[in-house]
């Protein structure tokens, strides 16, 4: 299966969800993975590639390393290894790989190629499509990196056999954004099916491509529509800045974000409880978690305007308009937004 994302600026690249199929590059080729994923599946990836040269970089496993810090080893590696403009890095890893590879990529001698080899249901499903990269720093979540898009994804289900069932449900998060937000059919589906079926996570990741390929080709650099994939993430990523980025999977979190968002929506008059308690219910199933207990809800409010989707004191907020839709605005009053939180207080 092959789903082809095209670009404003009329780039485009496929990204291809089967078994992985030898690549031969004829330039220095460098591999960034960490040694969860090495340990498990190097061998198979090495086995698929020639290369001119070809190096493996490890990198610490874990948010916590998501910083400069492991960007300067990566670009010290290449380095190293003199690779020049027409080298290549091949991210091999989780999300956390993927941004940190794609922003190594965009800084090396000004930008070079990067390739996406997603090895969690998360990031097959969303962090390895449309270009994001970048590291979180003390401020908050990926406040430093580039819009730097890659020249290939391959997705393989193969990677997931290994996944633990904890990243298997943040990855069903993601997915579950994506039908809440665009896809009402999809949602529809999602409750009846069961993703621990090989093909069902099959049919639910090309969905989910797709769905981020059609909204990256309109919004690339997140203007307007595509601030809509953010849908839980501005709740999500201030508990995971809350927790030190080592409680919560990003998945988990933003599981968390969901839930709250939609409290915000059934505030607002945009969504029914009944729509709120069936998205929860489907988190629920794969043992996601949908509680958190908030300690101060002024200091949790004041961690909004780190988020880089804040605007001129403004806090953008992205909630579900029912199922299959949503709404972007910065138009909901701080009381409105107190008062929902203060019903994660408990």
């Amino acid at each position: 299966m092959i789903v082809n994302i095209t670009l404003p600026d009329n780039t485009s690249y496929d990204i291809t969800i089967d078994s992985l199929k030898k690549m031969a590059f004829d330039r220095k080729v460098v591999v960034v993975t960490n040694p969860t994923i090495s340990g498990f599946h190097l061998d198979y990836l090495i086995d698929k590639l020639d290369a001119k040269e070809l190096s493996v970089v490890t990198i610490p496993d874990g948010e916590e390393y998501k910083n400069m810090s492991t960007i300067e080893s990566i670009l010290a590696h290449c380095f190293e290894h003199k690779l020049n403009r027409s080298s290549l890095l091949i991210a091999f890893g989780g999300g956390v790989i993927g941004d940190m590879t794609g922003f190594a990529a965009s800084i090396y001698q000004r930008g070079i190629d990067f390739i996406q080899i997603p090895t969690t249901l998360l990031s097959q499903v969303d962090a390895s499509v449309g270009g994001k990269t970048g590291i979180n720093n003390r401020y908050g979540k990926n406040l430093v990196g580039a819009f730097h898009q890659p020249i290939a994804v391959y997705i393989d289900p193969y990677f997931l056999t290994t996944l633990p069932k904890r990243e298997f449900g943040a990855g069903i998060a993601e997915i579950i954004k994506m039908a809440v937000t665009f896809n009402k059919e999809f949602f529809n589906w999602l409750e009846e099916n069961d993703l621990n079926s090989e093909e069902n996570i099959k049919i639910a990741i090309k969905k989910s491509v797709e769905t981020k390929a059609w909204v990256v080709s309109q919004d690339e650099k997140e203007k307007g529509l595509r601030a809509a994939l953010n849908y839980g993430h501005t709740f999500g990523h201030v508990i995971e800045n809350e927790t030190n980025y080592n409680t919560y999977l990003h998945g988990e979190a933003v599981g968390i974000g969901m839930v709250m968002a939609n409290e915000l929506a059934v505030k607002v008059g945009l969504m029914s409880e009944d729509e709120a308690f069936r998205v929860k219910k489907v988190l629920e199933k794969y043992d996601i978690p949908t509680k958190y207990k908030i300690k101060d809800v002024e200091d949790f409010y004041e961690h909004f305007f780190l988020d880089k989707k804040s605007l001129d004191n403004r806090i953008k907020f992205i909630i579900p308009k029912g199922i299959g839709d949503c709404e972007i605005t910065d138009k909901i009053s701080k009381d409105i937004v107190i008062e929902v939180l203060k019903g994660f207080l408990k």
